[in-house]
């Protein structure tokens, strides 16, 4: 029968917390006494007594026999204790970080490379400002590809935004590892730059120009007589994106800035460009070519075919190329004996009537025919030769045509007076060539075209002109006067204007509203020309008759209209301006008052004089400014 256990009746705070021990070990021993069961109890080493239990509970029932041993004491309480010690300590030590760094920069950060980690924001400006300041009105290195130059941040409009520039840093963090970490790393930060729109454009314009590079393609190219090969280049292009971002971020650091760039490939490979040198263009230069004309040779010298001989970059291959103007040129003046220009068939007036002067047709070498075996002979090293193909070129104008276009009487004429001596040589030069042309049914004729340059070389002189409203001279001066001239001719004829333009100050000598000026560049091209439509079925023949003091133009043909010119009064007068002449030279005038006039051309039937149409032109002049001259002193 199971006995009832003994328990202490007085126990130490640690003994209460101490599990209960097995119900065998813990029974007395009858011949102990009740201290040496309790000194027993505490000094086993391996022993613990189970905690008291409350009054009236009955303790659990063990199993019978042996005592259970009693449990050992857990070995994690020291470690345990100085863990939570260590934990605490850093606790402490974070809080105390937090609150001495709050507000500061955080720790390891730098910009352009000046550390500023740990400094408060007022700090950190100051010192960023002492370090960076000097080099930011320094030029800025930069390296792009191939080319590397130097970039002027003042006049690229760069700034540093300094309180933009520390914002990047941020707040201390509050993860305690990045900030553990933060003692053994840096952070570096690029700069915040306020940048003037316009000018940093215009600098990065600049920019590409300095950095962008076009491929160079292989390429045979001759110096003198002698080939060269032109060995492949890729280009590149900056990319002007990456570029705007590394310099607004890093331009103030310092060092050479690496710019982005892109590659421009090329097309044709170095072994193609040794083949053509070696297959067209060495052998090209081997010899002179021989063309045989009718009568005459001409020699193309090795110097003369490297002009006209070139190379273009086609499909991956360099592809030979002749330029005939230059070959021709080599070799025209050597064949233009067995060469015959044709004739156009004028009209001549003789004993105040028109006659037909024939045409002759012309014999000429038809060089496309000619020069299309050329490339296959400069291949060649021997049986360098051409032969050149003629063909008959016929008159634009045949006898024929000219003495079937109906150009039997006057159409129109016009005659102006009051020209200067030099105005009236160089109406004169260009009367003598206009004379005699011919206006095909459907033609325009233009002055410009007609004459080509009007310069020393073709016998003009300097002359008079307006100029600003003030007097002049230029080569070519008094040929508005001989427009004029053939405008009214034409007019009356009852010819289409096809072009013309008045003075833009009144001349007196002129019909008002029935008047035109003409004028060239100096290399013959036109600016202001005159032209006429040629709307009839008949031919029209131009005659001129120059006098020292006159001008005569007549229209010859088939007479269609009477033409009527109806002038208008004059309107919307304008006060002459006054103006100071030119310091040399200078000829004072009076001046004269703008105003619009209204000109209306009537052309009626000239065989029933039923009226056809009505044409109205309104011109508007300037006013003349009123010239005054300066004393010279």
């Amino acid at each position: 029968m199971q006995q009832d256990r003994q328990w202490p009746e007085s126990h130490s705070e640690e003994t209460d917390i101490l599990p209960r021990v097995d119900a065998r070990r813990s029974q007395p021993d009858p011949s102990a006494t009740e201290s040496t069961q309790h000194i027993a109890a505490h000094d086993a080493p391996t022993q613990q007594f189970s905690p008291t239990p409350p009054t009236g509970a009955t303790p659990p029932p063990g199993p019978p026999g042996d005592a259970a041993p009693a449990p050992s004491r857990p070995r994690w309480r020291k470690p345990g204790i100085i863990a939570a010690a260590v934990f605490g300590f850093l606790v402490l030590v974070y809080g105390f970080d937090l609150l001495i760094t709050s507000g500061d920069i955080p720790r390891g950060v730098t910009v352009a490379g000046v550390e500023v980690g740990g400094m408060s924001r007022s700090e950190a400006e100051n010192t960023l400002r002492d370090q960076l300041e000097p080099r930011l009105s320094e030029p800025v290195a930069y390296s792009a590809g191939e080319v590397s130059g130097e970039l002027n941040p003042k006049e690229s409009g760069l700034a540093l935004d300094w309180p933009g520039t520390l914002d990047q840093a941020g707040d201390q963090p509050l993860n305690p590892f990045t900030r553990i970490s933060s003692f053994f790393t840096t952070t570096e930060l690029g700069v915040v730059t306020q940048a003037e729109p316009n000018q940093f454009d215009n600098a990065m314009k600049a920019l590409r120009k300095e950095v962008d590079q076009e491929p160079v393609e292989g390429d045979v190219v001759f110096e003198g007589a002698t080939p060269k090969a032109v060995e492949p280049r890729q280009g590149q292009e900056l990319d002007v994106d990456q570029a705007k971002e590394t310099i607004l971020t890093h331009w103030a650091s310092g060092e050479q800035l690496q710019l982005p760039v892109a590659s421009t490939p090329v097309s044709v490979p170095m072994e193609e460009v040794e083949r053509a040198l070696r297959e067209v263009a060495e052998p090209a230069m081997s010899g002179p070519v021989v063309v045989h004309g009718e009568g005459a040779d001409g020699v193309l010298e090795p110097a003369e075919i490297a002009e006209g001989l070139s190379f273009e970059a086609r499909d991956g291959a360099l592809v030979p190329k002749i330029d005939q103007k230059k070959i021709i040129a080599g070799v025209e003046d050597e064949l233009a004996s067995t060469e015959k220009k044709g004739k156009d068939a004028t009209i001549v007036f003789e004993g105040g009537k028109p006659t037909v002067e024939p045409s002759e047709d012309g014999n000429q070498i038809k060089w496309d025919e000619t020069l299309k075996p050329l490339l296959d002979v400069l291949k060649q090293t021997d049986g360098r030769e051409l032969t050149a193909t003629y063909e008959k070129k016929p008159a634009e104008v045949t006898t024929e045509e000219a003495e079937g276009l109906g150009i039997k009487e006057v159409i129109g004429e016009f005659t102006t007076e009051g020209f200067a001596a030099d105005s009236g040589v160089n109406i004169r030069v260009v009367a003598e060539k206009v004379n005699g042309a011919i206006v095909k049914p459907g033609d325009t004729f233009s002055l410009n075209e007609f004459t080509g340059p009007r310069t020393k070389a073709q016998g003009y002189v300097e002359a008079g002109i307006i100029q600003d409203g003030a007097p002049g001279k230029a080569v070519g001066g008094g040929i508005s006067q001989f427009a004029t001239t053939l405008y009214n001719a034409y007019y009356f004829a009852g010819m289409k204007d096809a072009g013309h333009q008045e003075h833009s100050y009144y001349i007196s000598r002129y019909p008002k509203g029935r008047e035109a000026t003409v004028f060239q560049n100096p290399d013959g091209s036109s600016v202001i020309d005159l032209r006429f439509t040629n709307d009839s079925q008949h031919g029209v023949a131009i005659q001129t008759i120059w006098t020292p003091s006159s001008i005569t133009v007549k229209l010859w043909g088939t007479k269609r209209y009477e033409v009527e010119s109806v002038p208008g009064e004059e309107t919307n007068h304008v006060k002459p301006p006054t103006k100071e002449g030119p310091k040399e030279d200078c000829k004072p005038s009076a001046g004269a008052p703008g105003f619009t006039v209204t000109d209306t051309r009537i052309l009626r039937d000239v065989e029933t004089g039923q009226e056809v149409r009505r044409e109205e032109r309104t011109v508007k002049y300037n006013p003349q400014p009123k010239i005054v001259c300066k004393d010279k002193d």
